[in-house]
């Protein structure tokens, strides 16, 4: 079970930390990741780790602002937010264990409820 928070009504140029709680004892066995929805449109991909935190990827409309990590020690997974755009408001979703494995991230088998980012301008 994955369980999001962090989300909330932030301006422009702010910043925001997400965190994923996971429970179970597999955690580190998992690569992990951030999916997002805008109203409108269709889910997609954020950022993604990989098992023991060594590998990260992100989408090219995040990487440079936001940044993924992780705790195992925790069973906690983060989102670093920083420099938001309006752009960015979404509900994020933490998801576990790709779909495709390690470099394909268009889904996950294993989904939290979301957490509602809003960036005002």
């Amino acid at each position: 079970q994955l369980q999001a928070s962090g989300g909330g009504l932030v301006q422009a140029g702010g910043s925001l930390r997400l965190s994923c709680a996971a429970s179970g004892r597999t955690f580190s066995s998992y690569h992990m990741g951030w999916f997002r929805q805008a109203p409108g449109k269709e889910r997609e991909f954020v950022a993604a780790i990989s098992r023991r935190g060594a590998g990260t990827y992100y989408a090219d409309s995040v990487k440079g602002r936001f940044t993924i990590s992780r705790d195992n020690a925790k069973n906690t997974v983060y989102l670093q937010m920083n420099s938001l755009k309006p752009e960015d408001t979404a509900v994020y979703y933490c998801a576990a264990d790709f779909t495709g494995g390690w470099g394909t991230f268009l889904g996950a088998n294993y989904w939290g409820k979301g957490t509602l980012v809003t960036v005002s301008s």
